[in-house]
C-alpha cells in the first residue's frame, strides 16, 4: 500500500476526503440560506458536540456553501480570555470586503465601514495608553452609531447596518463563531441580543455557532429567549453505514477495497466517531501489504493508532491538567464513561463536593470537562476515560 496515495485526514477541523453522515445538517443549513435569501424569517443555528465529532467540518462546510450563494462570511474562534469585539471586527470586515466589488454605491460601503471602525476603536477594556486598534480601514469612524462601549447596543447596530448592506445586494452575511462556549458571558448576552433583534427586522444576517455539548445551556444562563432564537443541532458519532462510507469511498478512489471483517474491526475500534474513523483508517492504510485490507490488518496496526491518539489526541489535553485536576479526572474514569454526578467523584475521592470545585470549574474552562446539566459532569473528549484508566494513578 502506497503512503502517498493514504486519503485519510485525522487533523482539526480538517475536512475528511468523504464528509458521510452530516446530510440532515446540510439540508437544514441550505434550508436556512434558501429562506434568508427569500426575505423570510429564520434563527440563527448551533451545532453541539463532543471533541472529534467534526463540528468544525462542519462549520467550514457551512461557509463554503453560503460563499458559493455570494454571501459575505467571516469566521472566529472564540477564546475564554478575549472579548469578541475586535475579532467579530475583523470578521464583518472581511464579510463585507467580499460584497463591496458587488455594490453599486460606494457610499454605502465607506458608511458602513465608518461604522465598523468606531465599533472596532471603541474597546472599554483596552489598557489605558495604548494606542486603539484599527481594522486598516481607510474610512473616519463614524460617530454615534456601534460606538457606545457598551457592547451590546454596539453589536446590534452593527448587524443591522452590515445586514443592511446585504439587502441592498439581494444576499445575506453569516458570521461563523468556533468554540462558542469559551465567548464570555457579557459578550454572549451582547450576541443574543444582537440575533434577537435581527430575528425581528428580518434582516439578511445569521450568526453559526459550534461548541461543546453545554453551549445551549450557557446561551439560555444568558438570556431566556436563546432557546427560540437558535435553531439547534447536536453532532453526534456516525451511524455504521456512515461510518463505512468514510472508509469505503475514499478508498475506492484509489483502486483499494475493505474486507467486511475489516469494516466490523474499525467501526468496533473508532467507535463511529469520525476523528477516530480517520485515524484508525490512515494507519490500517500504511501497514497493510496490500488490497483488500483485511481485519488482521486492523488488528496488527490498532495498536499504533491507539499510540499517536494518546499522545496526539489525549495526551496533549492530559498534559494540560494539574495534579489536582488529573486526580478528579481519574476519579471520573472510574465511575464509567457516561456522565457522572459530581457529589459521586467527590465520594470517590473522600472529599466534600465545595472542597473539589475549583479543581472542576479548572477542567470546565480548559475545556476537558463539560457540566452536561446541574450536578453531573462528563469528558469533552470521547473515550477519555478510557485512556485514563490504562494511565497510572
Amino acid at each position: 500500500m502506497d503512503p502517498v496515495r493514504n486519503p485519510y485526514a485525522p487533523g482539526a477541523g480538517q475536512r475528511p476526503p468523504e464528509l458521510a453522515g452530516r446530510d440532515r445538517e446540510l439540508q437544514q443549513f441550505e434550508v436556512v440560506l434558501e429562506r434568508v435569501a427569500r426575505g423570510r424569517p429564520e434563527r440563527s443555528m448551533v451545532l453541539t458536540g463532543l471533541r472529534g465529532v467534526g463540528k468544525t467540518v462542519l462549520l467550514n462546510t457551512f461557509k463554503s456553501m453560503a460563499m458559493q450563494r455570494l454571501w459575505g462570511t467571516g469566521k472566529i474562534e472564540a477564546r475564554p480570555d478575549q472579548s469578541i469585539r475586535r475579532p467579530v471586527a475583523a470578521a464583518m470586515h472581511m464579510a463585507i470586503r467580499e460584497l463591496a466589488p458587488r455594490h453599486r454605491a460606494p457610499e454605502r460601503i465607506e458608511e458602513f465601514l465608518g461604522v465598523l471602525k468606531a465599533f472596532a476603536m471603541r474597546d472599554p477594556a483596552a489598557a489605558k495608553g495604548t494606542s486603539h486598534w484599527s481594522p486598516g480601514i481607510d474610512v473616519p469612524a463614524a460617530r454615534g452609531r456601534a460606538d457606545s462601549g457598551d457592547l451590546e447596543i454596539d453589536l446590534t447596530e452593527l448587524f443591522v447596518d452590515a445586514a443592511g448592506v446585504a439587502t441592498d445586494l439581494g444576499v445575506g452575511i453569516a458570521l461563523f463563531i468556533d468554540e462558542m462556549q469559551d465567548v464570555q458571558a457579557p459578550d454572549v448576552s451582547a450576541l443574543c441580543a444582537a440575533c434577537h433583534e435581527l430575528s425581528q427586522s428580518g434582516g439578511p444576517l445569521i450568526v453559526v455557532g459550534a461548541g461543546l455539548p453545554h453551549l445551549p445551556s450557557v446561551l439560555s444562563a444568558s438570556k431566556s429567549y436563546s432557546e427560540r432564537l437558535f435553531r439547534y443541532a447536536r453532532i453526534d458519532r456516525l451511524d455504521r453505514d456512515a461510518a463505512d462510507l468514510a472508509l469505503i469511498v475514499p478508498a475506492g478512489r484509489e483502486d483499494v477495497e475493505f474486507t467486511p471483517d475489516a469494516l466490523d474491526a474499525l467501526y468496533e475500534a473508532a467507535d463511529g466517531y469520525p476523528y477516530f474513523v480517520q485515524a484508525y483508517g490512515k494507519v490500517a492504510w500504511d501497514l497493510a501489504p496490500r488490497s483488500p485490507i483485511t481485519a488482521e490488518d486492523i488488528k496488527v496496526s490498532a495498536p499504533e493508532a491507539e499510540e499517536e491518539l494518546a499522545v496526539g489526541f489525549f495526551g496533549s489535553r492530559y498534559e494540560r491538567a494539574t495534579p489536582a485536576e488529573r486526580d478528579y479526572m481519574h476519579a471520573m474514569a472510574q465511575l464509567g464513561d457516561d456522565p457522572v454526578p459530581t457529589a459521586e467523584v467527590a465520594e470517590a475521592l473522600g472529599r466534600k463536593p465545595s472542597s473539589l470545585s475549583p479543581a472542576r470549574d479548572s477542567l470546565i474552562k480548559k475545556g476537558l470537562i463539560y457540566s452536561a446539566e446541574r450536578g453531573v459532569i462528563g469528558f469533552t473528549v470521547p473515550h477519555f476515560g478510557r485512556f485514563l484508566r490504562a494511565q497510572p494513578v
